[in-house]
């Protein structure tokens, strides 16, 4: 008998190495490193996946390779096509992150049952067939096309595939998957690796889509080697608050599309709901005066979005005031509270601040600064911005307002929500018609005159 091989794998990056090592010189973390059985049997290389027409690889000329048109579907959900980039891609290879209990399984079950006509294997190494059988119950949808395999091993699977042939896989999930290629337990780097791509193998010999479900580490990174990512062709992440109804889908890979989509879901009683107009959800109606909350006018991807910023500056108890932001850059935070403390005399130096962005989602665009710094001024003097105002600016070091992009759709937003004025900044390009709007636009050049203008 042959001697077993054995080779040790950072659980967290992937990096392997033939012996133990504290530190892992991939990414700098200790102890991750766990010995695993890499030996293959040559004879189960006929058990994993093959075309019956393999394709002879060869050197081919760019210019003699006849393009192809990009076959997608559209699925009955508009977000999830919104987020893979306008439907499913032929041939593509997906993976989806999320928390444990967000509803990626309730989410993408949904989805297949609803793409009628188009035969779907949903493979669960997770659940019972009993259990899948609940869920689909509670989401009251029937789809005669729809076929369950309760299996982790990848030669089973694909014994299985070549007898059904189903135009759309779905795998719950990928760490559960077991090829008999590899001797390690399932789950570990070496398994999650091979099966994998297998899984890709399949995808592009067949030009059948396939959905990856997979779990995250406590840091909220994907499980598995960093190489899981770089194989598949979309990465999509599941999140939100399990204390809130709402979840987000985002995308951080996409080769066939923009990785800017996010696409915004309620969890019911009956499954994922879409969210089309996430404004009215983000955004408190209220008819009362608040202070320290002003509505934002962002940008998601190619969606416009209203969201509400709340502030809260109370005089500091402690020796060093406190900094907290939720949804919201600290750095980017503190870098608007020097402004104002140097360009407009505040003194928030002995203040503690604190920062939330409503609906417990978390906004990157540059533009919300306007928004951050006018509910900031309205709790610093306790005094309430008008719920019918929304913002739209970049906020500079010297104190002035920086134009942001695509300003149009950001006041056709604030608009259709019947906002009253809109305060953006005045160094736009010259030639935008506002004439014809039922919204005020007001072009502002710095922090005092937005001081001047609103308290």
């Amino acid at each position: 008998m042959s001697k077993i091989k054995t080779a040790f794998f950072c659980q967290n990056c992937g990096y392997e190495t033939a012996k133990w090592t504290g530190k892992c010189p991939s990414c700098n973390q200790w102890n991750t490193f766990v010995e695993e059985k890499v030996q293959k049997d040559i004879p189960l290389r006929q058990q994993e996946w093959k075309s019956d027409h393999p394709k002879a690889p060869k050197v081919v000329n760019l210019d003699a390779v006849e393009g192809l048109e990009e076959r997608r579907w559209l699925t009955p959900d508009a977000e999830l096509n919104r987020v893979l980039g306008g439907g499913i891609v032929a041939g593509s290879l997906v993976l989806v992150g999320g928390e444990p209990g967000i509803g990626k399984s309730t989410l993408f079950l949904q989805n297949a049952l609803l793409l009628k006509g188009i035969k779907t294997l949903y493979i669960s190494g997770e659940e019972s067939e009993q259990q899948i059988k609940m869920r689909a119950d509670r989401l009251k949808i029937n789809n005669d096309q729809f076929y369950l395999l309760t299996e982790t091993s990848t030669q089973v699977i694909f014994q299985e595939i070549k007898k059904l042939e189903p135009q759309l896989v779905i795998i719950d999930s990928i760490q559960t998957l077991q090829s008999p290629l590899i001797e390690s337990a399932p789950g570990s780097v070496s398994q999650i690796r091979e099966t994998a791509a297998e899984m890709q193998r399949f995808a592009k010999e067949t030009n059948t889509p396939v959905f990856l479900i997979g779990h995250i580490t406590k840091d909220g990174a994907i499980a598995g080697p960093k190489i899981l990512e770089h194989m598949v062709d979309t990465v999509l992440q599941f999140e939100g608050d399990q204390h809130y109804a709402y979840r987000i889908l985002r995308t951080i890979k996409n080769r066939f599309g923009s990785t800017a989509e996010l696409g915004i879901y309620e969890m019911t009683g009956e499954g994922l709901r879409q969210v089309s107009n996430p404004s009215e959800i983000l955004i408190s109606q209220r008819d009362d005066l608040l202070s320290g909350v002003a509505i934002a006018s962002t940008i998601e991807g190619l969606r416009p979005m209203l969201v509400e910023v709340q502030a809260l500056v109370t005089q500091s108890v402690y020796g060093t005031p406190q900094r907290t932001a939720t949804g919201f850059d600290l750095r980017r935070l503190q870098m608007l509270l020097a402004v104002l403390e140097k360009r407009g005399g505040f003194h928030f130096g002995v203040k503690d601040v604190f920062l939330n962005i409503a609906g417990g989602i978390r906004v990157e665009d540059p533009s919300i600064d306007l928004a951050v710094l006018c509910a900031l001024l309205s709790s610093y003097e306790d005094t309430g911005v008008s719920h019918k105002y929304c913002f739209a600016g970049e906020v500079g070091l010297s104190g002035e307002i920086r134009a942001v992009n695509r300003i149009e759709q950001r006041i056709a937003e604030a608009e259709k929500l019947g906002f009253d004025k809109i305060f953006i900044s005045k160094y736009h390009k010259k030639g935008l018609d506002f004439s014809k709007l039922n919204i005020e636009v007001v072009p502002l050049g710095r922090v005092e005159e937005v001081y001047r203008f609103l308290f």
